[in-house]
């Protein structure tokens, strides 16, 4: 067991003995038992501590040290708080056996609601709608909850007002993450990293009730939440999804958190809980979102699978696949992307567990499965997928989807079995009786908001890394001046999926309903008492008692916040500012207080080192002013409120780790501070020495970043795009063939893998001249592109060099163009027809472009999402092998010069 105040080992003989006293010292109370006459001697005594101790043990303590329990060897069989109803069965059997072939496709289809009408709605038979991240009824950010409402309301009459035999009700799901945050107006919560960190399951069923009022309050009854991922490795954008690195905690919140979100789904106040993303997403390497996970069977459901036993129990009545892949280490088997693989997605839930709801795919996470495109895959409903989130191109969507069972590609029972799980899930909320204007919620304002319990969240979230000289609490009566970025900023205390997709796209007034944490500190002592200057220049230290400093990630959500494996966890490497705001007022004869907010755990030791007290405040979201009930006495003097988080991630001692410390054997040596460390102002601890200081500016000394070889064919993964469709190709483990027909007459590819296990795909361009507007966007191509824009290390984009392995086998007989983007407005196009019309037929060689060649044409070479992109309308067939980008090989003799191309 962890000492919760200084994240040591317990002594549980110690403690056993403080236990058997304390229960001696009660049976010594008990008049009845009269212990205080009896004449006992010293070895009852022993003999009676020893029976205390041992009906002590197997008593409820929050202090007991918990018996491991045993490891699951297979899926677990989960008994669902939701049981069958052979009524609402036989009612969903009679339902289906009166659908037609584009009615149940159509219950199948999610389109986003930017691209989907309520008359389309009606025509298509389309059983969901959802919003995205940033997606508003009417583009209106500025909406309120009755125009939600009302939107919601025309898709819901739409659906009821079809031709089918039985009408079967829309359901409109939508990305509450930490509270209806798309939403203006609504209260954020703690971003589920700091509910971790206040470990209090409980608190977790009650703001899951406070998110499905305010959802229900928007006319919407379907919550792509919780996220229940078990995050292993700090670098991943996705961090602060998660509830902790241990997967018991996220057990001890998924069931609370679903149960808080569903009640008994018939309540006004229920909404359908998603258990997201089933399943590892928190365990890809190198914490690349959307990577592989490596992991055995055995790590993935002992430890990935545990928030989903718990959520399964608690009736979570959808799940959402993730977009990982799976390697097992142990088999040496490349399962391949999740939305793809029916021995998870079907075998072990649905059979082995007895999971009886639905699987929604993610955004278009069905376009990279091998083999399928954002509107067919065959294969991810084959394999288990029961509603298909295809935003924008859920036309074609159905058509391909149609047309795949007609030939007898996708079974019937597999549609009908996809059918009946979504009307299950319909039926049991009460969809059928009730419209969206008719909840007791619908339209009101104030329902949104849970102001009270956030702010509690907050409080709990909050953890105290370090107080030396007992500088927390803070007095009242001071001079206070509070510096950096983040002190009166929501956008930054709110992070990513706030309003906003990345959570970048917002402004200060955006924010409606929300305090900083400088109006905190204001509210406390009073606007004479408080100064506050965002960088901390020209001030004069001498007029202040105590210096505040508020430092801060920027927002970010998937993909756009993974930290690159060469580049360190420094928090001040990445903001620099927070550093220099610090440096300014540290050391100055005032004491300073340091509140870092993050989605993460970062290396921090020179931001440790510069404070007197360092807080964890993680990303608290609406109610920035809990922070300060934490921090300050109350009028009298007293401790206000108690500092209870601990830590529920690891925190790093060096910018650069051996392995993601949850993935250590041992990682004492490379954490600073463990699982439940966190002081309170209760005990008076020793204050911290200094703490040795990490310079290193990257993490690793290679000078090159793989494109897609054998190592990585996942961070950029490789498409054979035409103008009328994308499609994914595979890797060494799943190599394909396209036919030209699947691309629409103009490109194919075969791939193949050698004895090396590196891949050669093999592409044949026909030729074939379209009617579009020329340009690359028009043109047939074969491309490696990351899902996101990412960083290039500095050793790598210095002096650099494209290269690649390529054989032509017949010369372009027309324009022949290498591109290369790093986002919008970002892209560096080559034409590289002359060099390919020279090249050695049925010779392999190796082709290296001077990266500079593309920057000379506006590519920047910090960042990047296209890697390699090569695209003609021509008659052209060549093989492509090991792409990469190499570090100083500028000068290498047989690089080829710009001039030359």
């Amino acid at each position: 067991m962890i000492d919760k105040e200084n994240g040591k080992p317990h002594d549980a003989n110690k403690s056993n003995w403080k236990r058997s006293h304390l229960f001696l010292l009660f049976l010594k109370r008990d008049s009845n038992r009269k212990l205080t006459t009896m004449k006992t001697s010293r070895k009852n005594i022993y003999a009676l501590i020893a029976l205390c101790t041992a009906i002590y043990s197997v008593l409820p303590s929050a202090h007991a040290a918990s018996v491991k329990p045993a490891e699951l060897k297979d899926w677990p069989r989960i008994t669902s708080a939701i049981a069958q109803d052979p009524i609402m069965e036989a009612k969903i059997a009679r339902i289906v056996s009166h659908m037609t072939l584009a009615q149940k496709i159509g219950q199948m289809t999610q389109p986003e609601i930017k691209f989907v009408t309520p008359e389309e709605v009606k025509q298509y038979y389309i059983g969901s709608v959802l919003n995205g991240g940033g997606s508003w009824p009417n583009l209106n950010k500025q909406s309120r909850a009755a125009d939600w409402v009302a939107l919601s309301q025309r898709y819901y009459q739409a659906s009821m007002s079809t031709d089918m035999a039985t009408p079967i009700p829309v359901i409109w799901g939508i990305d509450a993450i930490h509270g209806n945050s798309n939403v203006v107006g609504a209260t954020l919560f703690p971003h589920n990293i700091g509910l971790g960190a206040a470990h209090n399951p409980k608190l977790v069923g009650q703001i899951g009730k406070a998110v499905a009022k305010a959802v229900r309050a928007t006319g919407i009854n379907w919550v792509f939440a919780p996220t229940i991922a078990v995050s292993k490795d700090e670098r991943w954008g996705r961090a602060y999804e998660s509830f902790s690195q241990d997967g018991k905690l996220v057990n001890a919140y998924a069931g609370a958190y679903v149960k808080g979100l569903q009640g008994d789904l018939k309540n006004p106040g229920s909404v359908v809980a998603t258990a997201k993303h089933f399943i590892g997403d928190g365990g890809t390497a190198m914490g690349v979102d959307r990577g592989v996970t490596q992991a055995s069977l055995a790590q993935m459901i002992n430890s990935h699978g545990q928030g989903y036993y718990s959520a399964f129990a608690a009736g979570a009545q959808t799940v959402m696949a993730s977009y990982n892949s799976w390697y097992d280490p142990v088999t040496h088997v490349m399962h391949g992307k999740m939305h793809g693989n029916r021995e998870l997605l079907t075998t072990a839930l649905k059979e082995k567990m007895g999971f009886d709801g639905f699987v929604v795919s993610d955004w278009d996470g069905i376009a990279e499965v091998e083999g399928c495109s954002n509107d067919s895959c065959a294969r991810a409903i084959n394999a288990g997928i029961d509603m298909v989130m295809v935003p924008d191109n859920w036309k074609s969507f159905i058509a391909n989807t149609v047309a795949q069972v007609e030939r007898g590609e996708i079974a019937m029972s597999r549609i009908d079995d996809a059918v009946s799980r979504i009307l299950r899930v319909k039926l049991r909320s009460d969809l059928f009786e009730h419209a969206p204007m008719d909840n007791l919620y619908a339209g009101q304002q104030t329902a949104l908001q849970a102001r009270s319990l956030a702010r509690q969240a907050v409080r709990e979230s909050l953890v105290l890394l370090k107080n030396n000289q007992q500088i927390l609490p803070l007095k009242r009566e001071q001079k206070i001046l509070v510096v950096g970025k983040a002190a009166d900023s929501h956008i930054l205390q709110s992070g990513g999926w706030s309003l906003t997709w990345q959570g970048t796209e917002n402004q200060e007034s955006d924010y409606t309903v929300a305090d900083t944490l400088l109006a905190g500190f204001r509210e406390v002592v009073g606007e004479k008492n408080i100064s506050y200057s965002a960088d901390a220049k020209n001030i004069d230290l001498q007029a202040f008692d105590v210096v505040i400093a508020v430092l801060a990630e920027t927002p970010y959500a998937e993909g756009f916040g993974d930290i690159a494996p060469n580049m360190t966890l420094s928090h001040s490497q990445r903001y620099p500012e927070d550093l220099a705001v610090l440096k300014a007022v540290a050391g100055k004869g005032k004491p300073v207080v340091t509140i870092l907010m993050s989605g993460r755990a970062p290396y921090a030791n020179d931001l440790i080192n510069l404070s007197d007290s360092f807080v964890a405040a993680w990303l608290p979201g609406s109610e920035g002013k809990g922070v300060a009930d934490v921090l300050f006495r109350n009028a009298q003097g007293k401790t206000n409120a108690q500092f209870s988080g601990s830590l529920s991630f690891a925190w790093p001692r060096y910018a650069c780790l051996s392995a993601p410390l949850a993935l250590q054997k041992n990682p004492r040596k490379e954490t600073l501070f463990g699982l439940a460390y966190g002081l309170n102002y209760g005990k008076i601890e020793k204050d911290m020495a200094v703490l040795e200081e990490d310079l290193r500016s990257a993490c690793e000394a290679g000078q090159s970043l793989a494109i897609f070889n054998a190592v990585d064919t996942m961070r950029f993964p490789l498409r054979l795009s035409s103008p009328s469709r994308s499609v994914m190709l595979g890797n060494a483990d799943h190599p394909l063939a396209l036919d030209a027909q699947i691309m629409g007459g103009h490109i194919s590819a075969q791939q193949t893998t050698n004895a090396n296990h590196s891949l050669t795909t093999r592409v044949k361009w026909m030729g074939m001249e379209t009617s579009l507007v020329a340009g690359q966007g028009q043109l047939a191509r074969i491309e490696a592109s990351a899902p996101f824009v990412t960083q290039i290390p500095k050793q790598v984009a210095t002096s650099a060099v494209v290269q690649w392995q390529m054989q032509v086998h017949k010369a372009p007989l027309g324009k022949v163009l290498l591109s290369m983007d790093c986002g919008d407005k970002c892209a560096a196009t080559l034409d590289v027809t002359h060099l390919l019309q020279q090249a050695k037929y049925q010779n392999t060689q190796l082709i290296k472009i001077p990266l500079a060649c593309f920057v000379a044409k506006g590519f920047d070479p910090r960042k990047i999402k296209t890697a390699f992109s090569i695209g003609t309308s021509a008659a052209f067939e060549a093989s492509f092998a090991d792409i990469q980008l190499r570090g100083n090989a500028e000068s290498e003799s047989d690089v080829l010069a710009c001039a030359d191309l």
